[in-house]
């Protein structure tokens, strides 16, 4: 069945519609969820959450966008939802600080894993920054609209968070020892 029939048989409570969306585009959402979380227990939360929002706003979806786009804006309102719900609720605990291992080859799987690293260590502001800007493709004005902050803030914080992922994924340069070693 197409997409827009599968709308439509969903928007009227069909399970097996609702279903056929779910597999369709439950990668997509927990990939976004998973940006913004930087855990995959909190993505796997907020990407059901984000699931739970779709369904019960699914008969007020007009078309007058594309499908995978309001669905896309459910899944990072929910999971900007759930930052702050969780901020609330863990306000005293100070995370401790990761870096990511230098890559020592270029393998995909690694550099994949040393960048989702990196981003998962950076401050909070500046990991939603760089998630909504540099992968989401979000412009200023938006995320300052989404996240309550002026398009100036969300530049500063992008120009911060590109500058700290650059030096977490510089690999380490060798000290005098290590290049005796070397040699």
């Amino acid at each position: 069945m197409n997409e827009l029939e599968c709308i439509r048989l969903a928007q009227q409570g069909d399970a097996a519609a609702m279903r056929d969306l779910y597999h369709r585009y439950s990668p997509r959402v927990y990939a976004v969820v998973r940006r913004l979380a930087a855990d995959d227990a909190l993505a796997e939360d907020w990407a059901q959450e984000a699931w739970v929002r779709a369904f019960r706003a699914l008969p007020r979806f007009r078309g007058e966008s594309r499908f995978s786009t309001w669905l896309h804006r459910v899944a990072v309102n929910s999971a900007l939802h759930g930052r702050r719900w969780r901020e609330r609720r863990v306000s005293n605990e100070v995370p401790l600080p990761l870096t990511a291992e230098p890559a020592t080859s270029p393998d995909q799987t690694v550099l994949r894993l040393s960048l989702e690293k990196a981003l998962d260590s950076l401050p909070e502001g500046m990991r939603q920054v760089v998630v909504l800007h540099d992968v989401e493709g979000y412009t200023h004005e938006e995320i300052s609209s989404e996240l309550g902050i002026s398009a100036g803030t969300s530049k500063s914080q992008l120009f911060k968070a590109r500058a700290k992922l650059r030096r977490l994924l510089r690999p380490a340069a060798p000290t005098i020892g290590e290049e005796a070693c070397l040699i």
